[in-house]
């Protein structure tokens, strides 16, 4: 019996609003590596459309071919506004408040033992903000509402604008009754059922754009504490270590890198050793 044509890819299977093809989901991967460093497996057809869809929509287009084209030959103001729209479609923000609270034990414990005023950390991943405001409030209840610099960066504009505006739902994962009075106003009216960020907590807070591709990161000073988490998961191994690298040069010696929990750096041992559960310290 003769054998029948091969399967079609899902890319090509699915009755889509907008032509999608193969071809196009490879070159949205190719884009989104050569600007993020983001490697999209094969498996991501569906999030790709889901989320680049809206992209076609708001510019008119009728095909991911005549969108990718016409992102690839824009410029000026205009290209520097799309493209940062077509990474905020393909990043992932899942975050939440004291998420892994092993990493803020130790951190309350570690801020403790260093001398330096005023202590420098990074969160390198800020997405809406329920982390770096963790990282502060940790700061807060270890060292009082001094003493401490936290640049807060993430390549993703609209979630640094949530991030900025420091308003969550009032059920929000992760916080004790104690934080709750401590660090947030309790909206009233309109806003009932939300909670703003104390500005006194805010203000040890600076948010920034930032790509870890871009060759120059402009920080500042060098850091005590870089917070990674769950970021070096969407990039393969050579960008990895080079975003290591960059990581280790703008930090203080036997300064402490916290990562994700399925991030495991051990081939890097010239640049951090292990020194806890996802915890290394520079070299």
């Amino acid at each position: 019996m003769r054998a029948g044509p091969p399967p079609a890819s899902a890319a090509e299977t699915i009755d889509h609003e907008f032509s999608f093809s193969r071809a196009d989901f490879d070159r949205v991967r190719q884009l989104i590596y050569q600007h993020a460093g983001i490697s999209l497996h094969d498996g991501k057809h569906a999030m790709v459309y889901s989320r680049l869809s809206r992209r076609l929509r708001d510019t008119g287009h009728r095909s991911f071919a005549s969108y990718l084209q016409w992102l690839e030959g824009i410029s000026g103001p205009q290209g520097e506004a799309e493209w940062q729209e077509f990474v905020n479609c393909l990043t992932t923000n899942l975050t939440a408040f004291f998420r892994e609270d092993h990493h803020f034990h130790s951190l309350a414990e570690d801020l403790r033992h260093i001398q330096d005023r005023p202590v420098r950390i990074w969160c390198c991943a800020a997405s809406t903000g329920e982390e770096p405001y963790s990282i502060a409030m940790t700061c807060h209840e270890s060292l009082g509402g001094s003493g401490v610099q936290i640049v807060a960066s993430d390549i993703d504009t609209n979630v640094l604008n949530t991030a900025r505006r420091g308003v969550y739902a009032a059920d929000s994962r992760g916080l004790s009754p104690q934080r709750l009075r401590s660090f947030f106003l309790k909206g009233t009216g309109a806003n009932e059922g939300r909670i703003r960020v104390k500005p006194e907590l805010a203000r040890n807070i600076e948010f920034r754009t930032l790509n870890l591709m871009n060759a120059q990161w402009s920080l500042g000073e060098p850091f005590h504490i870089v917070f990674c988490r769950n970021v070096m998961i969407y990039f393969d191994a050579p960008t990895q270590r080079k975003v290591l690298e960059r990581i280790h040069k703008v930090m203080r010696p036997h300064g402490l890198l916290f990562v994700g929990h399925s991030e495991n750096f051990t081939e890097s041992r010239d640049l951090f050793r292990l020194r806890g559960k996802t915890i290394y310290e520079r070299v």
